[in-house]
């Protein structure tokens, strides 16, 4: 964090003199950085980008309300009991996770009416587990840990201009873009873990579907983006959709996903802009079942799986708007959940960061 606040900072030193309102280019001009695929450029521009973001859940929840440890393990059936060495109620108990993932972006505009997109994202979890001992009871036997990492499914395809591109001169427009994306099945759906089982033996297993980088699907990903400006406000709201088509080698399909925000942003100086959004989220129910994914944990059984929620984010974006950093962004956003239904049990999520740096030429 101290490299972004030193970034933040050069890049105000490149601003300070500039004035009040743009002639050319606006911090506001893009969306809050957790926002994808909220503009286009014009024909011959380059744009490059890099996201890091972070994301920490714990807890576990039933719908709406929370459930203890004990809870679960002596009170949720094991879908798989009855089978070898399998207990009638779960054992493992989630406590807490945190992901990591950096995101690639390129985008390439032919012609003023599309714009090339592609994503490549790389991503680390660390998940900790607390395993019960013996098939009933309440007496902790220990906790393990898992940390899978690998690169994810690449997005690739484009973003078309519906309607109008904000004149670079104007601190007044209207644009509505549409976003064609595909996701590639490229991340991994098999990697294993050491896990720690009720009986005390290590046992290498294969990992839940949440914690695999990749949905071994070829998914669509559609998005709609309006966003507006009038003076030192501008105002935005966008649809965005995962539909994953067919089952993959696993035999399972991930949930579809649908995603709707809406934000404002007020722009105290050209080079800063200040950002509150409200993002909405569906997830459904994986359908089908990795036969390689058993165990009395709740993240092996599909059912347990989806959810809805809505989060807050506040954020900052910066652009240089002269100087040796001239037309290098640096956009940050950080929020939290303020209602989530899951199918649950389920870990429940606590926060979330996104710092994204972006460059057009």
């Amino acid at each position: 964090m101290k490299k972004f606040a030193f970034a933040g900072a050069m890049i105000a030193s490149c601003t300070l003199a500039s004035p009040a309102l743009a002639h050319d280019v606006r911090a506001d001009d893009h969306a809050p950085i957790g926002v994808s695929a909220d503009h286009t450029h014009k024909k011959g521009e380059i744009m490059f980008s890099l996201r890091y973001m972070h994301m920490e859940m714990s807890g576990n929840q039933i719908g709406t309300d929370s459930i203890s440890n004990d809870a679960i393990v002596t009170t949720i059936p094991n879908r798989f009991a009855g089978m070898p060495m399998q207990p009638p109620t779960l054992r493992l108990v989630p406590q807490s996770m945190s992901k990591d993932m950096v995101m690639l972006g390129a985008m390439y505009s032919p012609a003023d009416w599309i714009t090339l997109v592609a994503m490549l994202p790389y991503s680390e979890r660390e998940s900790i587990i607390t395993t019960y001992a013996g098939p009933t009871g309440t007496t902790v036997l220990g906790d393990f840990q898992t940390n899978p990492k690998g690169i994810g499914d690449i997005s690739a395809g484009a973003i078309f201009p519906l309607l109008g591109q904000k004149p670079a001169t104007s601190d007044t427009g209207t644009e509505l873009n549409l976003r064609a994306v595909v996701g590639m099945p490229t991340g991994s759906t098999d990697e294993t873990a050491q896990t720690l089982s009720p009986m005390n033996m290590q046992m290498t297993m294969t990992m839940p579907y949440g914690m695999q980088s990749g949905s071994g699907t070829w998914d669509l990903k559609p998005a709609l983006t309006l966003k507006q400006w009038a003076g030192r406000w501008s105002f935005g709201a966008q649809y965005a959709g995962t539909i994953r088509t067919g089952t993959n080698d696993n035999g399972y399909r991930l949930g579809d996903v649908h995603e709707g925000s809406l934000w404002a942003s007020y722009l105290p100086a050209q080079w800063i802009s200040l950002s509150g959004r409200v993002r909405a989220q569906s997830a459904g129910k994986i359908d089908g079942l990795n036969p390689n994914v058993m165990g009395p944990v709740q993240t092996a059984n599909p059912d347990f799986s989806g959810g809805e929620r809505v989060d807050l984010l506040g954020g900052v974006n910066f652009v240089a708007t002269h100087g040796p950093l001239a037309g290098h962004r640096l956009g940050i956003e950080i929020g939290a959940p303020v209602y989530q239904n899951v199918n649950g049990p389920q870990m429940t999520g606590d926060w979330m960061l996104t710092v994204g740096w972006q460059k057009a030429f």
